[in-house]
């Protein structure tokens, strides 16, 4: 890693700083871990993970260990250094039991202990100790094994010499279990770890990481390791896309005092991909990083298509927009004082950071094409067909906008619309199909709930670019009735409805529509997503009647608890509901619509896996088959209900 590593720094009980007092964490725990949702849980994972991520930047750590045990608590073992044992002489304390038992105390903050340093406030250990039920530390360290128990952040006894370990064998293992009475979800998602451990050894590279599960019945294991790191996880971004050339583009070098890593590669869709990383943290919001790698990519972009004649004097320059259309692009950069801004912390402001990017990416990113003749080529005249693209879409939105203006018929004339117009009170069912467009519009509730019929399937954006888009009628009859516009259009303060509810069939079909829009959503409008005001109506598979008496289920699960409970007999009548259509208006009203009794999932974004996300919309939208059939393989065993 360049001279980011300093390999000779002592790292001693003294280097061990502290700030202040564990009190405040299970009083507030949000404050530190996020929320006590299901993220905030597995938030603590990756607090510990990250000090072994560390001691792997230091250059001392290359393999760390996750498992979920049989009793949902976490073991993260690694081989870096240890945690010192010595006494830390400010605290009078053991150094390992200040950084479990003190907040804010940690090699991190200017002591030596670290150069680059992923943990952002130095208060992962402690604050994870504070929110466990208990927690076990062990450190091996010149032949010992030391080892001490915290209760919800107390120790039990001061660290103790608990046997003998090999000869040069050095490390840290943590068990902790988390507590229930602070968390609102205690049982861990493997499924979330992988995605976040699997992106932490692409950042890393060279590093490996194992990932267990010893769970009853749900027992597996995966080791992740990339010695090519971020152009791996390019390469992985990609699979289920056709790249546009063969080599990943790389581009590596330090510049005042920031150490840059550019990983790219073009593909044949017509999405912007790009993650952008600090110290291995994922800053969703980019910021200085991110601006200075896009300022590089289109002044070198535009200055070569100019020299070699691909671009003309009269023609307009490229865009960035155009240059980056189907490119998947991974930004990490490694600082010693990153700065964060924003009100969620998720943007990069230092200054030093853009000019650094943008100095290393325009440099070697130029060297590069002018090695790559072909490869230049193909990604400028993949540009200019964007440019002509967006130019074509101008026209299309600016006509949709002078009609609008001019015939003042500006929403759909298949929205059954509401009559309130605040639109903190109003929903907009999306609804698939006309029959079950009728059933909804005559069940609704005029006043708040407005109903959007749409006629088949909607276009697959995945597959389209902007002019096709503008040019479907379904997906105008979205972008009209919510109000908000999209891409550079989007305004958050004109939507019309806080509720977009996507109500389909529960099968297969259903799945697929549902999975078109929010593809559509994803890509077009996020800013819905990640707001909160996306959701999918849950329509029951069953209606049990026995004496006059109706219950509606879910799922099998709940269809058997109502059996269980009414007696299974000859009485009862199930029907099961293939869909929508099959409910009149009352039955899809007290099911689906009612506000009382319905059943809503909300479409959250979760922006630590992002690039997952964006893989998983592609595997199961794009062209190629094969990731597609293993995507459905490896997630057909935890899927309930699924109509074959």
């Amino acid at each position: 890693m360049g001279t980011m590593t300093n390999t000779n720094a002592e790292y001693g009980a003294d280097q061990i700083q502290i700030l202040e007092g564990l009190e405040a964490v299970r009083k507030r725990p949000g404050m530190y871990i996020g929320s006590t949702s299901s993220r905030g849980l597995h938030h603590l994972v990756y607090e510990i993970v990250d000090n072994s991520i560390d001691e792997a930047l230091a250059g001392y750590c290359d393999t760390i260990e996750v498992c979920i045990l049989k009793d949902n608590c976490i073991r993260v073992t690694d081989n870096g250094r240890g945690i010192p044992v010595g006494i830390n002489q400010k605290a009078g304390l053991p150094a390992v039991e200040v950084v479990f038992t003190v907040l804010h105390a940690g090699g991190k903050f200017g002591g030596g202990g670290y150069k680059v340093s992923g943990g952002l406030h130095g208060v992962g250990a402690s604050v994870v100790n504070a929110l466990s039920n208990w927690l076990e530390v062990e450190i091996f360290h010149e032949g010992k094994i030391y080892k001490q128990r915290y209760e919800r952040g107390n120790s039990m006894y001061p660290l103790k010499i608990t046997g003998d370990c090999e000869a040069g064998k050095t490390g840290t293992r943590i068990v902790f279990c988390p507590d229930g009475t602070i968390f609102e979800e205690t049982v861990f998602d493997y499924d979330v770890l992988r995605q976040r451990l699997r992106e932490m050894a692409f950042l890393t590279k060279g590093i490996r990481i194992c990932l267990t599960d010893e769970r009853e019945g749900m027992e597996r294991e995966e080791r992740f390791y990339y010695e090519g790191g971020i152009r791996e996880f390019v390469t992985y971004l990609n699979r289920s896309k056709e790249a546009l050339y063969e080599n990943v583009i790389y581009c590596e070098g330090e510049k005042d005092g920031v150490y840059v890593e550019v990983a790219m590669q073009h593909n044949d869709s017509y999405n912007d991909a790009t993650y952008s990383f600090v110290n291995n943290i994922t800053t969703p919001e980019g910021g200085t990083h991110l601006a200075g790698f896009r300022n590089a990519l289109t002044k070198t972009f535009n200055s070569y298509a100019r020299t070699n004649k691909i671009l003309k004097e009269s023609d307009a320059a490229l865009s960035g927009e155009d240059i980056r259309e189907g490119m998947t692009a991974i930004i990490s950069i490694k600082i010693q004082d990153p700065q964060f801004e924003g009100q969620t912390k998720q943007k990069l402001g230092n200054s030093e950071a853009r000019g650094a990017v943008d100095s290393v990416v325009g440099e070697q990113l130029m060297y590069f094409l002018e090695q790559n003749p072909a490869v230049a080529k193909s990604i400028c005249e993949k540009s200019l067909l964007a440019q002509r693209a967006r130019e074509a879409a101008r026209k299309a939105r600016d006509l949709t906008r002078r009609k609008t203006a001019l015939e003042n018929t500006s929403l759909p004339g298949k929205l059954a619309d509401c009559s309130d117009k605040d639109p903190v009170n109003c929903e907009i069912f999306i609804v698939e199909g006309d029959s079950a467009g009728g059933s909804a519009k005559t069940a609704r509730s005029r006043a708040t709930q407005a109903i959007l019929p749409l006629r088949g399937k909607i276009l697959n954006v995945e597959k389209a670019r902007l002019d096709k888009i503008y040019g479907n009628a379904e997906i105008k009859a979205m972008i009209t009735a919510f109000g908000t516009g999209i891409h550079e259009d989007f305004d958050i303060s004109k939507l019309r409805y806080h509720k977009i509810i996507i109500m389909t069939d529960a099968d297969v079909d259903g799945a697929h529509i549902s999975t078109l829009m929010l593809t559509f959503m994803y890509r077009f409008m996020p800013e819905l997503i990640r707001q909160g005001y996306v959701y999918l109506a849950k329509p029951p598979l069953y209606k049990i009647e026995k004496n006059k008496k109706v219950w509606y289920a879910y799922d099998n699960i709940e269809l058997n608890g109502i059996l269980a409970e009414i007696g299974r007999d000859g009485n009862n009548k199930i029907q099961r509901y293939k869909g929508l259509g099959e409910m009149d208006p009352e039955q899809l009203w007290e099911t689906t619509m009612d506000p009382e009794t319905r059943v809503l999932e909300r479409v959250t974004i979760n922006e630590e896996t992002a690039s997952e996300i964006d893989l998983t919309f592609t595997t199961l939208m794009g062209d190629k088959v094969e990731p597609r059939r293993e995507f459905i393989e490896a997630n057909a065993r935890f899927v309930q209900n699924l109509d074959v």
